[in-house]
């Protein structure tokens, strides 16, 4: 009836069965370009996961990736060669972007945001701000003068 194991072998297994969401997929496709090193063809990308997915839904989460930014994609041949434009940090930090550009009052969802944080997440953003430079700092050419502390950081 099944193999040694007692398994049924026509039955598919829990991991192969279980339907996965298109946030998930993403994740474990960002997981093997992130940990190749250098970019990877869509076929391997399928080998990595276990060669469970058809390489068709390989392609077409990598061309959602692509279309969020998540990922480049450069001509090898016939198909292409694919890179993460940012590590998991830099990636959720996109995410938290996106989200926010796509609501009209910024301010209430950063207010938002900003009330829900730990008191060691407020601390942390804190630091961070002060130790961001300011737009214009950002700006500056090297040799230019020293923007003004006052102007530093415009509203």
């Amino acid at each position: 009836m099944g193999d040694d194991k007692g398994e049924d072998a026509t039955r598919p297994s829990p991991q192969r069965g279980r339907r996965r969401g298109q946030g998930e997929l993403e994740a474990l496709v960002m997981r093997v370009l992130q940990g190749a090193g250098e970019p990877v063809t869509a076929a391997r990308v399928q080998q990595e996961l276990g060669g469970d997915l058809a390489y068709t839904t390989v392609v077409t989460i990598l061309t959602r990736l692509h279309g969020k930014h998540s990922v480049t994609r450069h001509r090898a041949g016939r198909s292409f060669r694919w890179a993460p434009t940012a590590d998991e940090a830099g990636l959720a930090a996109q995410r938290m972007r996106r989200v926010l550009d796509g609501h009209s009052d910024r301010d209430a969802v950063l207010a938002s945001f900003v009330s829900g944080l730990s008191a060691d997440d407020e601390r942390l953003v804190r630091e961070l701000l002060h130790d961001a430079p300011s737009e214009a700092e950002a700006r500056a050419e090297p040799g230019d003068a020293p923007v003004p502390l006052d102007r530093e950081r415009e509203p």
